[in-house]
């Protein structure tokens, strides 16, 4: 049942709004909603807006949270996270380190995977958006810190790093992860993963590096075929203490 103050989820006619159960309310292009009226319902419940045009009501999952929240730069996309889940085998027993926080996405999608999330973000300007970001998500298990992640001590069963990685930073990484755990670092460019591939296999145990493709699909009468829009996004490297 959606209680006030509930973050949820109208849709309708292609269009998608994050919105705050409560007082006050929505202006959309199918008409004006009551806030209020979204108290006492489930999800899956159809409200009327003033109009009399249907929005669906829907809790919010980490794949809302990427297409509404406030970004600070462009994020990783849920596909690259992906990898980085199931890659590690993260689970509800770790503690993840994630940093070079951004707008936050990776944390909110980690964060429904593992037991605890620190994210760190030097940046003061994107920690104030991806802390707003995250405390609107209501997630309780994510710790947001202002920190260069060279300075965080500490054990973890893995870190993730998405920002301008050094050879600095890997070797640092190394110094936080538990035996047994990962060391995930997204790069943009071939260059940046063979610094880290290369600092990585001189003090890992296991180190491997991927691209990250995936293509669309476009359905039409005339038949099946891939998108031809870029399918690539970076490059992973995951080593393993």
């Amino acid at each position: 049942m959606i209680s006030a103050g509930d973050r949820v989820i109208l849709s309708g006619k292609g269009k998608t709004y994050l919105v705050r159960a409560g007082d006050g309310s929505l202006g959309t292009d199918l008409g004006m909603v009551d806030l209020s009226l979204l108290i006492g319902k489930e999800p899956g419940d159809v409200i009327a807006t003033r109009s009399g045009k249907e929005l669906v009501l829907r809790l919010p999952r980490a794949t809302d949270f990427f297409e509404q929240a406030k970004r600070s730069g462009a994020p990783m996309l849920p596909r690259d996270i992906g990898l980085v889940i199931g890659l590690t085998g993260m689970n509800k027993k770790d503690h993840v380190l994630d940093a070079g926080t951004g707008s936050g996405v990776a944390a909110v999608f980690f964060a429904g995977v593992a037991g605890k999330v620190t994210t760190c973000e030097r940046r003061e300007e994107f920690f104030r958006i991806a802390f707003d970001n995250i405390q609107e998500t209501g997630l309780p298990n994510i710790d947001v810190v202002n920190l260069d992640v060279l300075e965080v001590d500490g054990i973890f069963d893995i870190v993730h790093l998405d920002l301008g990685i050094t050879r600095e930073h890997v070797r640092h990484a190394y110094s936080l992860i538990r035996p047994g755990g990962y060391l995930v670092c997204y790069t943009p460019f071939f260059e940046q993963m063979g610094v880290v591939y290369d600092t990585a296999f001189e003090v890992f145990s296991e180190v491997s590096a991927y691209e990250s493709i995936m293509r669309d699909m476009n359905r039409s009468d005339r038949g099946t075929r891939p998108s031809t829009k870029v399918c690539h996004s970076g490059y992973l490297t995951v080593a393993r203490k």
